[in-house]
C-alpha cells in the first residue's frame, strides 16, 4: 500500500470535492466551487492539486490546455490506509485494535460486525505484517 500522508487542511477541502464529485474536474471548477466559502487565488488551488498529484493522491489527463483531476482512492480507501499505517507503528496490533474498538459506539461496533460478516474469507491482504 501506498505511504498516505495526514492530509493539510487545504487538501483535505480539495479532496472533499474530488470525493463528493461524480467526475474529474479542472483546477476552475474547484477553484469555483472554494470561492463560495473563502477567498483563494488560482494557483493556490493548482499548486494543492499539483502537490496531490505528486502524492499519487489525484490522477490528471490533459483535456485540451488544462488538466482534469480526479482521486486515485476513494474516501473509504484513504481511511483504511491512513488506519492500516497507524497500526504497523504499534508493536502489538492486537492490543491497539483492542483498544480502538473498546471505544467505539454500539453503532460503530455493528457496524464493524457487518463488515466482518460480509468479508471475503478468499479476500486476505498481505500477510507480511
Amino acid at each position: 500500500m501506498r505511504q498516505l500522508g495526514q492530509l493539510g487542511q487545504l487538501e483535505a477541502v480539495v479532496m472533499q470535492r474530488l470525493w463528493t464529485g461524480d467526475h474529474p474536474v479542472s483546477v476552475r471548477e474547484v477553484l469555483e466551487d472554494l470561492q463560495r466559502e473563502r477567498g483563494i487565488a488560482y494557483t493556490t488551488v493548482m499548486t494543492v492539486l499539483d502537490n496531490l498529484h505528486g502524492k499519487g493522491l489525484v490522477r490528471r489527463e490533459k483535456q485540451g490546455r488544462a488538466y482534469l483531476y480526479a482521486p486515485t482512492l476513494s474516501r473509504e480507501e484513504h481511511t483504511a490506509g491512513l488506519l492500516d499505517q497507524v497500526l504497523s507503528q504499534s508493536e502489538d496490533r492486537g492490543a491497539t485494535l483492542l483498544h480502538f474498538v473498546g471505544h467505539m459506539s454500539k453503532d460503530d461496533l455493528a457496524e464493524l460486525r457487518s463488515a466482518l460478516d460480509h468479508r471475503d474469507p478468499t479476500d486476505t491482504p498481505d500477510a507480511t505484517r
